[in-house]
């Protein structure tokens, strides 16, 4: 299978980062955006977007797709969602393995499924035609939870696995939501790495989340904990070279700081692929 070459280190695309972006031309390799901010038909976001992507790769990331929604797939919003890949030529487009609503309603949240045959089937169905739609292979993420369900006949890393080898899709492995999910569900997120497969994963996220101590939650309004960069440090070494970049949705930084999260991911990738280099000599 042809996987996309991987882009290098990229920030989320937020407002906030707008003029530092523009004046300073920021040693960033590419940079992820939300897709429904920018499904619109004009305005300063879709002007600014224009601008950025005259200098930088763009990745396309979508919160509405709802692939385990029980509702029939919208297709006006894919087709919004495929003119702007049309018009901005992203690397890949990429959404969760979710539901966002029902019955017409969008609950404006990535809500968990169970890990079952019924629902991987729903799923997959579900993946391959949007991929028929969009004339794309599309990007799936392992989305944070915070409940579990009886219901569930296997693991959320075979049920991933399952999923993109049966849609034909790519990975977006969450690092983040790994450790995340491993916390309040009490599994080792070591397994879920060890286990999703290398030629389908085309990017890691990167994150950091709210601690509540008996659970944590995926806020993307912290820096990234010494857990989570141990986790990606191991998804390098299992991976080798994969686009990566960091979330940051709140609680916003100083564009410099984030930089600095950034230079700290090249390092760790560059170490383990000296380390794999020389031991491979």
């Amino acid at each position: 299978m042809q996987k996309p070459a991987p882009l290098g280190f990229g920030l989320g695309l937020r407002p906030i980062y707008y003029d530092d972006i523009l004046s300073g031309r920021p040693n960033v390799d590419w940079f992820e955006i939300i897709s429904e901010n920018y499904m619109i038909a004009g305005g300063r976001p879709l002007a600014t977007l224009d601008r950025i992507r005259a200098d930088y790769p763009i990745v396309m990331h979508g919160l509405s797709m709802s692939l385990a929604s029980t509702d029939p797939l919208d297709f006006d919003y894919l087709r919004r969602l495929k003119a702007l890949a049309e018009r901005i030529e992203p690397a890949w487009v990429s959404d969760h393995v979710a539901w966002t609503g029902v019955h017409g309603v969008n609950l404006h949240d990535l809500l968990p499924i169970p890990y079952t045959q019924e629902a991987l089937s729903h799923v997959v169905d579900r993946i391959k035609r949007v991929q028929d739609f969009l004339k794309r292979r599309v990007a799936i993420e392992n989305a944070a939870t915070y409940v579990a369900f009886r219901e569930s006949e296997m693991d959320e890393w075979v049920f991933v696995t399952e999923m993109a080898e049966r849609a034909d899709c790519l990975l977006l492995l969450d690092v983040n939501n790994v450790f995340v999910s491993g916390f309040n569900h009490s599994f080792d997120p070591r397994r879920f790495i060890e286990f999703v497969p290398t030629e389908r994963v085309v990017q890691f996220h990167m994150a950091g989340h709210a601690d509540h101590e008996t659970h944590k939650i995926d806020t993307h309004d912290q820096p990234i904990c010494e857990e989570v960069w141990a986790l990606y440090e191991l998804a390098c070494r299992r991976f080798g070279e994969v686009s990566t970049m960091i979330e940051r949705d709140n609680n916003f930084p100083p564009f410099a700081e984030l930089l600095g999260e950034l230079e700290r991911m090249r390092q760790i990738a560059a170490k383990v692929a000296s380390e794999q280099a020389r031991s491979a000599a």
